[in-house]
């Protein structure tokens, strides 16, 4: 069956003895700035840093025990890495976790940290895959897929049900869109607590291909992509665009400097430190025309690299 509402309920009930309740912030002189009455959804204090963690666990802890015991595996560097890697822990079983050598020390640490087994391979997304099915063959784990897996949307959608729940009269939930597991999760959360409730995605100018696919009803490849939000590189699949196109509004398309000045208005004014991916969803609310409306904003992760970032 495919993922539902009914999957992002049984996900909330699923993960809640794992996962943080993550506060909901506000800011009058955010509300300023962006010009509409802002509610942050704290994912950046989440595990890990990031709502990842929810849909990692509920995609763990789904597993049938005889599943589980064989292991869990991925390729990513980034946040969903960790994520796993805990949830794994956690339920007791391995990760197995692909990760290129270009990644940055601080990321290999933590991913370490949680107890992964991490397996080094070349920079591109062919050694990626390759390695992954290498690491299956060898030890039997179930591949975790960051956004192409119903268990991990159901679980990233769990953070826009809480919203829901906390909030009363949202007029528009904004979350931020790379491969489209969050913004699919938050769009069945929203529609399912309230069908006139708008949901919008915002993406970087620079990796703009769920806009344009959104705009022509097809996935689009996405171009070389080049932008500081590092989190939100990769393209839509088939089952995540099936879900943005039923559920979401429309996508917004912000600049770098609007991420930017997004990512440092938050830092200086709030003192919540956000990652660029973050920002992209703060800074679409800025570019969109939300004047007056009362909008949540999914903040997806904290995790910046403080000796590389920007």
């Amino acid at each position: 069956m495919a993922v539902s509402f009914a999957s992002v309920e049984a996900a909330a009930v699923r993960i809640a003895p794992f996962v943080h309740r993550t506060p909901v912030m506000t800011s009058r002189t955010l509300d300023e700035w962006l010009d509409a009455r802002v509610f942050l959804k704290c994912e950046h204090l989440q595990r890990v840093g990031a709502f990842k963690y929810r849909g990692a666990t509920n995609a763990v802890q789904s597993l049938a025990p005889g599943t589980a015991a064989r292991g869990v595996a991925a390729h990513s560097s980034g946040n969903h890495a960790a994520a796993l890697a805990l949830a794994a822990r956690t339920r007791g079983i391995a990760a197995h976790i692909v990760v290129p050598r270009s990644a940055s020390r601080s990321k290999l640490a933590a991913i370490e940290a949680y107890g992964a087994n991490v397996v080094l391979c070349e920079p591109t997304l062919a050694a990626r895959e390759a390695g992954v099915a290498r690491v299956i063959a060898e030890t039997g784990a179930v591949e975790i897929h960051p956004f192409d897996n119903d268990d991990v949307i159901a679980g990233a959608g769990t953070a826009a049900l809480e919203l829901c729940s906390e909030i009363d009269g949202l007029d528009v939930i904004v979350a931020p869109v790379g491969g489209g597991g969050l913004l699919s999760g938050t769009a069945l959360a929203a529609h399912g607590v309230a069908g006139g409730l708008r949901v919008v995605g915002a993406e970087p100018l620079a990796a703009d291909d769920a806009a344009r696919s959104l705009a022509v009803g097809r996935i689009v490849a996405p171009n070389p992509p080049s932008t500081i939000a590092d989190g939100l590189l990769t393209g839509l699949s088939p089952r995540t665009f099936a879900v943005i196109s039923a559920h979401v509004d429309s996508i917004v398309t912000v600049t770098e400097d609007e991420i930017v000045a997004a990512m440092h208005f938050v830092w200086s004014r709030t003192k919540q430190v956000i990652e660029p991916s973050a920002a992209v969803a703060v800074a679409a609310v800025r570019a969109a025309d939300f004047s007056g409306a009362r909008v949540g904003i999914i903040v997806s992760g904290g995790n910046v690299d403080l000796v590389r970032g920007p």
